[in-house]
């Protein structure tokens, strides 16, 4: 029997900053090959080693505000003064495919994509086991001084609180189940019935007397 297919879905991921998300993002990527990052828009200027149309797609506010007045943009939101996005076309391209797409997006960004997209988003958020946690691991990171530190706790603070907006919520104590239990709410939503538009074709078939 030929392949049936399905229509992709929208898998994102939020958390706060320090509570693992780009961690959990590359294991999922390493560990399903039919799963693909969505490449975002930003202002802010490349670090090295990042790659334009790879990690993310570089371009100037004014370049960024056309993209969002011709409305190119599923999602876009302002972040510690830079601007980031996520362009429509690629994303809409690869779910009429049948193809998943990783969003490491806000509980901002998830919003505006539920709005863009409705029916096509699973939403998990990853909570860590305590503030202080969090504010260790921002520490032992040894990248950012106390004021910056202190401004992404702040920040937490606010993302844990849209918390209820998402789908799916996980305490990330133990980093290799935290990505066993997103594969399994990715499985889980590849078979959801509106993933599956052939099915009443299909169980029609079946019952066909």
């Amino acid at each position: 029997m030929n392949q049936i297919s399905r229509r992709g879905l929208c898998l994102v991921l939020s958390a706060p900053s320090g509570a693992g998300k780009s961690s959990v993002s590359r294991a999922l990527l390493e560990r399903e090959p039919d799963l693909r990052l969505s490449v975002s828009a930003t202002t802010r200027k490349p670090r090295p080693g990042e790659q334009e149309g790879v990690h993310y797609f570089f371009r100037e506010r004014e370049e960024f505000q056309r993209m969002i007045d011709a409305g190119e943009l599923l999602e876009w939101a302002e972040v510690f003064g830079r601007f980031y996005g996520t362009p429509r076309a690629a994303v809409e391209q690869a779910l009429a495919a049948g193809r998943d797409v990783l969003f490491d997006i806000d509980w901002q960004g998830h919003q505006l994509l539920r709005q863009a997209l409705p029916g096509d988003v699973v939403g998990v958020f990853l909570l860590p086991p305590s503030l202080v946690e969090l504010e260790r691991r921002l520490h032992g990171r040894g990248q950012d001084a106390a004021e910056e530190i202190a401004r992404r706790m702040d920040a937490a603070r606010d993302e844990i609180s849209h918390y209820a907006d998402f789908d799916h919520i996980l305490v990330n104590h133990e980093f290799h189940r935290t990505v066993d239990e997103v594969r399994a709410i990715l499985h889980a939503g590849r078979t959801a019935r509106a993933r599956q538009p052939w099915l009443p074709d299909f169980v029609g078939g079946m019952l066909k007397v």
